[in-house]
């Protein structure tokens, strides 16, 4: 397309989306490659500018363990759930809170917009429990597995995040939560955009990550448009399955709890989360209700 093309199919969108929210969740190689990182930032650099209410959230799975293996501390792993000991949650915070979200805001001042590191303990932004003793299976057996310091969300109050929002700030926060008694849990990124993105009844819902799209069962074809009972469907019939569920979970229950559409998309590809919000065709999957 012609450049004066593409601004003009982007022109409705831009004025549709403006005073809008929009939560983005930050996975996949972006957190271990910054030329990803930086290019994902410009682009919500942009989103700002263009007047919708932008709101990061990131994970650092691999930087963690990149981390604990330096400091000579071997990752522990069950059923491909991370065990986190307390060692290893003050491990987690050193890399979520110190390292990562602090280099994304400084990517943000680098492209000319304001941003601001949070975590979950931030104005109690996000209230967790322990999770419970999990049934895993492990080989042929099932097995109980204790995570350790690892979270699941019982409330988000959002509040400092519409201040800073009101405020024109980026906030940009890490996953990780505290619970009633004052604890650091660690918690899941996706759950915790998910979770972030209803609280606030964001507009969209955008998971970059490391696949194209929700795809057919031939693996082929990726699904432009679906709604939750299509994607439901697709989980009840297999076409979804294995790795690829827990990546739509935080999108599919958004969507059901009054976000009005989730994303999924390659954020490894040149401006993919542009071309999915300001085009007609979009380059991944688009969730309503």
């Amino acid at each position: 397309m012609k450049r004066e093309q593409v601004l003009m199919e982007a022109l409705p969108y831009i004025q549709k989306f403006h005073g809008k929210t929009i939560v983005i969740k930050l996975g996949g190689h972006a957190m271990v490659d910054l030329r990803i990182l930086e290019m994902a930032i410009r682009d919500a650099v942009l989103l700002r500018y263009v007047g919708m209410k932008v709101v990061l959230v990131h994970g650092g799975g691999p930087e963690i363990t990149k981390k604990m293996k330096a400091m000579g501390k071997e990752p522990k792993f069950v059923a491909g759930l991370r065990i986190t000991d307390r060692e290893t949650l003050e491990i987690a915070q050193m890399v979520l809170v110190g390292k990562i979200n602090d280099g994304i805001v400084s990517l943000i001042a680098r492209c000319g917009a304001r941003g601001i590191g949070l975590s979950g303990n931030d104005g109690n932004l996000l209230i967790a429990r322990k999770m419970e003793v999990q049934q895993v299976k492990n080989g042929e057996e099932m097995q109980e597995v204790d995570l350790g310091f690892v979270g699941e969300i019982e409330q988000v109050d959002p509040a400092v995040l519409h201040t800073l929002l009101e405020k024109d700030y980026i906030p940009v926060v890490a996953p990780i939560a505290i619970d009633r008694e004052g604890n650091s849990l660690n918690i899941n990124a996706d759950t915790a955009a998910g979770e972030i993105a209803i609280a606030l009844q964001a507009y969209k819902l955008v998971n970059l990550t490391d696949v194209d799209g929700v795809m057919d069962s031939d693996r082929k074809e990726v699904f432009r448009k679906l709604t939750a009972a299509e994607l439901d469907r697709l989980i009840d019939d297999g076409t979804v399955s294995g790795g690829m569920i827990p990546k739509i979970a935080g999108s599919l229950r958004a969507v059901k709890n009054g976000v009005a559409y989730a994303h999924i998309l390659n954020g490894n590809r040149e401006h993919n989360l542009l071309l999915e919000l300001f085009t007609d065709a979009g380059v991944g999957t688009m969730i309503s209700s």
